[in-house]
């Protein structure tokens, strides 16, 4: 995740409040995982404005059942299911599910 959408992040988190956002993420790979730690626990690479700031938002992947069958058919279909096609969703899912489930227990 970049140092400008962090700090955009921030600032909606600072105008919002956490517990008014919900993230959902779109990319592949590692990212997802990163990108998902540094929104929940902070910048784990201690560059950014995000760098020891817990923010603690929830966050989800496009792909995961809960986010995708919420999406009407067509958006999906047009814009989401190449990307099913190709990426691991069960390992998406288990990296998200797994940071979920250690942020819920720092709560």
């Amino acid at each position: 995740m970049d140092l400008d959408n962090q700090a955009t992040i921030k600032q909606l988190v600072d105008a919002h409040g956490a517990e008014n956002l919900v993230v959902v993420l779109g990319m592949s790979g590692e990212g997802v995982r990163i990108a998902a730690e540094t929104l929940t626990t902070g910048d784990p690479s201690w560059a950014g404005p995000l760098a020891g700031v817990s923010l603690g938002l929830p966050v989800y992947h496009i792909l995961e059942e809960r986010v995708r069958t919420r999406l009407p058919a067509e958006i999906y279909a047009e814009k989401v299911q190449l990307m099913e096609m190709v990426l691991d969703v069960a390992q998406i899912e288990d990296a998200l599910a797994g940071l979920r489930k250690t942020q819920a227990k720092r709560s």
